[in-house]
């Protein structure tokens, strides 16, 4: 069976109660085909997931968490666990992602925990990885990419419950966006490493990527055939 395109979308600390109309009204434009056909996930702020979930019953959307904590309880005040955010009817939980790594100094040891803990709950963990714009121009972006999904990829990790999120740092928010070139080497990259280091089970793992994608260059992105290799 071919594995569907995962098409996700990350809200970052953005939203209100108010703006779930937003999101019923993104549910309502996407086709019953385009639901059977693509896995589409929205990621909003901890705040608003539980609500999210009950618009997304019976939709075809999933929800997901935007980060968790690598324990399941305990004296972490203001974080949130894999296992509340499961609870709270997420499906999915990002990790590792740049601006997490950047302004909480997460090192990739951190997003395996927090990927390992997302995976005992039962969520499928997005991995972030990607580059600086200094790893780029010195050539060692590959290098850059493969060594943080050695680091941060978790014990336990397959096609089915973990994804793989190349998202250049220098193209984050930035207006900048990788080409298709860029984009496609680096995929072909990180799943001849998947083969490498899990074989079969983990090769055919989704891969994302992200990085001031927006409605006028989405369609050039998703064409790519790494982009799309299942």
């Amino acid at each position: 069976m071919t594995r569907k395109m995962l098409i996700a979308g990350n809200w970052k600390m953005n939203g209100l109660l108010a703006d779930a109309a937003e999101f019923q009204a993104m549910i309502d434009q996407v086709s019953a085909d385009q639901f059977k056909n693509h896995d589409i996930l929205i990621c909003p702020p901890t705040t608003l997931l539980a609500k999210f979930a009950s618009i997304a019953q019976a939709t075809g959307m999933n929800v997901g968490g935007e980060d968790c904590h690598w324990e399941m309880a305990g004296a972490h005040t203001g974080d949130i666990s894999a296992k509340m955010l499961k609870d709270s009817g997420a499906s999915y939980c990002i990790v590792g992602h740049s601006e997490r790594r950047a302004n909480h100094n997460e090192t990739s040891e951190t997003v395996r925990k927090k990927a390992e803990a997302a995976l005992q709950a039962g969520l499928i963990a997005i991995v972030c990885v990607g580059e600086s714009l200094a790893q780029r121009q010195a050539g060692d972006a590959i290098n850059a990419v493969k060594s943080q999904i050695q680091k941060s990829l978790p014990k336990g990790a397959n096609s089915n419950n973990c994804v793989i999120a190349y998202e250049p740092v220098w193209a984050i928010g930035t207006g900048e966006t990788a080409t298709s070139a860029d984009i496609n080497q680096m995929h072909g990259c990180i799943r001849e490493l998947l083969q490498e280091i899990g074989g079969d089970k983990l090769s055919k793992s989704r891969i994302l990527y992200g990085g001031s994608v927006k409605s006028q260059n989405a369609k050039d992105i998703f064409s790519g055939k790494t982009l799309m290799a299942a």
